[in-house]
């Protein structure tokens, strides 16, 4: 029953994180589309001043998406191992090494940040002003996309960080079950082995 148990959560965590690989996948999608377009843009111009902010907001837009590739990625090689110390949240010096990486402190670190930048949206009424100036005009336009599918969008961020608050708790459960669930559903007891013998 402990294997069941374990084999649906595993797949239910893999699940979850598919879900963020898919916007991790649409953001990398929606970033080289956007590149492409400044590209274009600003092939017949004459000075493309390149150490400007220039384009931080199409950077941002792919690294944002890169990042939740490599969470997906940290999530199924966890759901696969089930090894407490991939799924733990104590050991974090060494995240550049993927053995060492946490899965939960990645996925409550993302979920701070998160809630950080929204709660600087939502308390600061001059949030635009504390960002760079847009020179390609995409932030401007994602803006007002938003704004005409706020509905959309507010259900998918919902979701989002359903998916994100799941995972953390189907993570706690797997390190929980740990990877021998048959010493935690295996009800015999050592009574029923002989005592090895001492000989002299």
């Amino acid at each position: 029953m402990g294997r069941i148990a374990s084999t649906c959560l595993r797949s239910l965590l893999k699940f979850v994180n598919s879900m963020m690989g898919l916007l991790g996948i649409a953001m990398i999608f929606y970033g080289l589309w956007m590149i492409r377009v400044w590209q274009r843009d600003t092939d017949g111009s004459p000075y493309v001043d390149f150490n400007s902010t220039g384009p931080w907001f199409i950077y941002t837009f792919l690294g944002t998406g890169v990042i939740l590739g490599v969470i997906t990625c940290l999530g199924h090689f966890a759901a696969d191992s089930v090894h407490g110390c991939c799924l733990s949240c104590a050991h974090v010096l060494y995240i550049a090494n993927l053995k060492s990486t946490k899965y939960m402190m990645v996925i409550i670190l993302l979920l701070l940040l998160e809630t950080a930048m929204a709660a600087d949206i939502l308390l600061n009424s001059n949030w635009e002003k504390d960002l760079p100036e847009d020179p390609t005009g995409r932030f401007r336009d994602f803006e007002d996309f938003v704004k005409s599918n706020f509905d959309i969008f507010k259900w998918i961020c919902l979701l989002i960080l359903l998916a994100q608050g799941f995972s953390i708790l189907l993570s706690l459960v797997l390190r929980t079950l740990g990877p021998n669930q048959k010493s935690y559903f295996n009800y015999d007891s050592d009574e029923d082995y002989a005592p090895r013998g001492f000989h002299l």
